[in-house]
């Protein structure tokens, strides 16, 4: 870390450990105390209402001994992303890796972009195993495109009609504040060509629409028909979890050319107990 970063950590820190019931009685009701927490029961109420508001759903059973062998050739080890594999919760950023890269089904004619990278190696990973063409975006970057990094908004990518044929977003739109969710499903009808392909995971769901926030961190303006739920210690300012009737209203009713299937993983924890990736969205463009 540098020394910036160290002081930003520090005094997150001391919010959080000092002043986080200071920082939860500004934020706006209706709050909640806690992260989100899906139980079995809630997990298939969830599948239940999916099943009657007509969306596709899927089981999904991770095959281990294949995730195993995909860890063991994209070769974590040599980059910088989670220590090179030895850090915590890598296990589950590798996974969601993994079964991306299966869904999307790769190959070296593909042009993959990597939607909100954050300095990810998996570009570099799913080009040195296919040969696909690669491409990392996300908000920080510099604005526009420079050789194979695209900086700005993903609902407003500075692309033609038809440039991708593949995108994955790991683990990170439920990040996409205000309408980011609901420009980028629309963008995506744009730059993404027929027969192409968008996996999104975790795809977050609850029983109950919820903007998860840490307001240590960042005290957000909560949507009005959105519960806050206030997650001490989790480092983030904003989390979406759709229930089915924002999911249609958000997602679905926004899909234009767009197929969605839902997959439910069913034994996640095999793969370890601290995985824990449910939800999948895969979007194909017929």
């Amino acid at each position: 870390m540098n020394a910036s970063t160290v002081i930003n950590y520090g005094v997150y820190q001391l919010k959080k450990s000092l002043l986080w019931d200071h920082y939860y009685n500004n934020v706006n009701s209706p709050k909640h105390k806690g992260p989100v927490v899906n139980t079995p029961e809630d997990m298939q109420e969830i599948v239940r209402d999916l099943e009657r508001n007509n969306f596709d759903v899927k089981e999904y059973r991770i095959d281990v001994e294949e995730y195993k062998r995909y860890l063991a050739d994209a070769q974590y080890q040599n980059f910088t992303y989670y220590r090179g594999g030895k850090q915590k919760n890598f296990t589950e950023k590798s996974l969601e890796h993994y079964i991306a890269f299966k869904l999307l089904n790769l190959n070296e004619t593909d042009v993959y972009i990597d939607i909100a990278n954050d300095k990810s190696p998996t570009p570099e990973i799913y080009h040195n195993l296919t040969g696909c063409t690669i491409y990392r975006q996300d908000l920080s970057f510099p604005e526009g495109v420079h050789g194979n990094v695209i900086g700005g908004d993903a609902g407003n990518l500075p692309l033609s009609e038809n440039f991708a044929s593949k995108m994955a977003l790991h683990c990170s739109f439920e990040h996409f504040e205000g309408d980011a969710d609901i420009r980028y499903i629309r963008e995506v009808n744009r730059i993404l060509c027929n027969g192409g392909k968008v996996c999104i995971l975790p795809l977050y769901l609850s029983t109950e629409y919820v903007i998860q926030n840490d307001p240590a961190k960042t005290i957000i303006k909560i949507e009005k028909d959105a519960v806050c739920y206030c997650a001490k210690g989790w480092g983030n300012r904003h989390g979406r979890f759709y229930d089915v009737p924002h999911l249609a209203s958000r997602i679905q009713k926004n899909l234009g050319d767009l197929e969605l299937t839902i997959y439910v993983v069913q034994n996640e924890k095999e793969v370890d107990t601290s995985c824990y990736l449910k939800f999948i969205g895969l979007f194909e463009k017929k």
